[in-house]
């Protein structure tokens, strides 16, 4: 049975005791010994149509992998929970980067417990969606963010819904989930943005006919080239993500795929003791030279050489309950055989899109909700964004949550954190 309100869970029982019945599934589910990945991790190009799903050893008990193709022009990955009961209210989790579908394997399960469907992507240029290998002088054009979400409304139709009750999006996934409720509100009924705020959208001149004045013309912005004279020089990771040498630093880091990967979701987490986020004064060099070297590193390195002296001791990684060895495994496979290249033209592409003008002074005008780990400079690295965010970009704001304990990866880190606040935003009428 769909709840009666769109922000209505399906169950009759009292919140306070779904919410605890959810946090102890999530905490079950956690302790689980990880499985190890049973498919190829081969470095080969993908061939079209010669991915299989995941084997179901290496997910959580009640997720499923499957395809689902014709959407957009893409054979799109899904990872599903709470599949076994129809007409369900949808969720639809999207992830970031470099991240997959099975960066949510903790929360999905307990969603579906409390009466969702629950799905996951892997978004277009990512894990087993990827069927070509994503090159650098390829089209920017479907990476944009008009046409990902796109990806995402042919997706819910594809799979037989006309309403998702909340996108929920992390990082580069969050501007996506945002954009969805901006372009498709009658669709996405509420929206959840996790680790990076919502930017907005554009402004136009206003009134120019009737002799308003137009807008001052923007001044030059000079901030790249004021942390190149930093010392020492510095740079932006976004800026570095746009640039053609990044993919093959971290496709193919001197340390190897794992250890790189292990110590860059290391480094952004709250295991590393010096992520101690405070908002920033402006956006300016030296405020941003405040920023760890994995936002705004020294000019003369790559990623991978940037997090390599902070790779965890054997004793951290096996200490580790969030990302164990045979969950990173799953990543290093999916990205030794994909690269990152599809992943990082959506930094190339951006939000910048022409067709998103048209949105210009709208409003994010569905619940809307943002999360975020207290230990992330991801929160603030954009000064005022968050405030922006809660007083201007949106109309039915519910609230920000930053969660204790976890740095950039909230729902990987906090997963319990991370169900209790989506479900009681799930619950308000």
């Amino acid at each position: 049975m769909r709840p009666s309100s769109p922000l209505t869970p399906p169950s009759l029982v009292s919140r306070r005791d779904l919410v605890s019945l959810w946090l102890g599934m999530v905490a079950a589910a956690a302790l689980r010994p990880a499985q190890v990945p049973l498919f190829a991790t081969g470095a080969q190009a993908p061939a079209s149509g010669a991915l299989a799903p995941y084997d179901a050893r290496v997910l959580p008990r009640g997720i499923r992998s499957r395809f689902v193709d014709g959407v957009n022009g893409l054979r799109v990955h899904v990872l599903e929970a709470g599949f076994e009961t129809p007409n369900r209210p949808m969720l639809l989790l999207l992830h970031g980067f470099p991240e997959l579908a099975y960066s949510w394997r903790q929360v999905m399960g307990p969603l579906a417990d409390a009466g969702y469907y629950v799905v996951a992507p892997d978004r277009r240029g990512y894990g087993r969606s990827v069927t070509t290998l994503t090159n650098y002088d390829d089209d920017l054009g479907p990476f944009g963010t008009f046409n990902q979400v796109h990806d995402m409304v042919a997706l819910v139709y594809a799979l037989g819904h006309r309403s998702v009750h909340a996108v929920i999006g992390h990082d580069q996934g969050s501007p996506q989930a945002g954009w969805c409720a901006v372009i498709r509100p009658d669709l996405f009924r509420s929206v959840v943005m996790m680790s990076a705020p919502f930017g907005g959208t554009a402004t136009l001149p206003f009134n120019t006919a009737n002799g308003a004045p137009p807008p001052p013309r923007p001044a030059p912005d000079t901030i790249y080239d004021d942390l190149a004279r930093l010392s020492p020089p510095r740079k932006h990771y976004q800026r570095y993500y746009q640039s053609r040498e990044a993919n093959e630093n971290l496709w193919h880091p001197p340390q190897g795929l794992h250890a790189f990967l292990r110590a860059y979701y290391h480094m952004k987490s709250a295991d590393w003791a010096p992520n101690q986020p405070q908002p920033l004064a402006g956006r300016t060099a030296a405020e941003w030279a405040r920023l760890p070297r994995y936002y705004v590193m020294d000019l003369a390195v790559g990623m991978a050489e940037s997090v390599a002296p902070e790779m965890p001791t054997p004793q951290q990684v096996a200490a580790c309950r969030w990302l164990r060895d045979a969950d990173l495994a799953v990543y290093t496979a999916e990205y030794q055989r994909t690269g990152f290249q599809g992943g990082l033209n959506g930094y190339r592409s951006g939000g910048g899109d022409a067709a998103l003008r048209v949105f210009a002074g709208r409003k994010i005008d569905v619940p809307s909700m943002f999360i975020g780990g207290r230990q992330d400079w991801g929160v603030y690295q954009s000064p005022g964004a968050l405030e922006r965010l809660e007083s201007t970009h949106t109309t039915r704001y519910a609230g920000t949550h930053l969660i204790d304990g976890a740095g950039h990866w909230v729902q990987q880190e906090q997963p319990a954190r991370v169900v209790e606040q989506l479900v009681a935003f799930l619950a308000q009428k």
